[in-house]
């Protein structure tokens, strides 16, 4: 079972997403035959490589709000974070332009490192305060994880797989995705947001009986497409009346 993972680099709601689904994943009898896979999203393309911004302002200029309500709302975030296992330091964290990291994401997929280089460029925006749009901060993470840095260095300073990234983006739009983390699980149902662990435990079984009533049947019929209509289970359905600031609950939104 293939579950494609729509999300941004620094989307909190998609570094605690991802650790809700792994506890599910954990826990899920048959993980051996589930492969994920990262797909591109930018929250902002907008977004400078070089700013100075605090997230407190940046969320604070998105929402109209004050410098104190914006360092409440990342409290907030933080402390759900937490509770996933994860420790934010968002007070050392600046918004960044991500479509290069997410070109080295790509990078990292056909060399067959593109979970250890998810995990690390979230761990380091939240976390340390790293410069996701900085060609040398991203060469040194993707070292890290035991890719070539010349290599990495030299995708960078280049266009290599910005056709993919765009290709990801196209694709998200397709499925109806209004923001990330957006869990699309063997074409056949999605979850927006980062869902509790219950939801996605509930999803893997059901997406994977489907599987086998399919295999069962001796269909070779392509699943059908996701669609804004389809994708999403009962149990994670969405209302799409929300505004961008409910959606903070448990996504990131894109600026418009």
């Amino acid at each position: 079972m293939l579950i494609e993972i729509f999300s941004d680099v620094v989307c909190p709601w998609c570094y605690i997403g991802k650790r809700r689904l792994e506890r599910a994943l954990a826990e899920f009898t048959h993980r051996d035959g589930v492969e994920l896979l990262y797909r591109s999203f930018e929250l902002d393309p907008t977004t400078p490589k070089d700013s100075e911004l605090s997230l407190d302002e940046m969320l604070a200029a998105k929402y109209g709000r004050s410098l104190t309500e914006a360092r409440a709302m990342n409290q907030r975030v933080s402390d759900l974070a937490a509770e996933a296992g994860l420790r934010f330091d968002l007070a050392r964290a600046h918004p960044a332009n991500t479509f290069d990291a997410h070109r080295l994401l790509h990078h990292a997929l056909a060399q067959g490192r593109q979970a250890e280089l998810t995990e690390q460029l979230l761990r380091a925006y939240f976390t340390e305060g790293a410069r996701l749009a900085d060609h040398r901060v991203l060469a040194d993470l993707a070292a890290e994880v035991g890719l070539d840095r010349d290599t990495a260095a030299a995708v960078l300073a280049g266009q290599n797989y910005a056709d993919a990234v765009r290709a990801d983006l196209a694709l998200a739009r397709s499925f109806g995705a209004t923001g990330v983390p957006f869990f699309v699980f063997d074409r056949r149902y999605g979850v927006s947001g980062a869902q509790d662990v219950g939801v996605f435990a509930q999803v893997l079984e059901r997406a994977w009986s489907d599987r086998e009533g399919s295999d069962r049947e001796g269909s070779d019929r392509e699943p059908d497409p996701v669609t804004a209509g389809e994708a999403r289970t009962d149990e994670a359905r969405t209302d799409e009346a929300r505004t961008d600031e409910a959606r903070t609950d448990d996504s990131c939104s894109p600026t418009r």
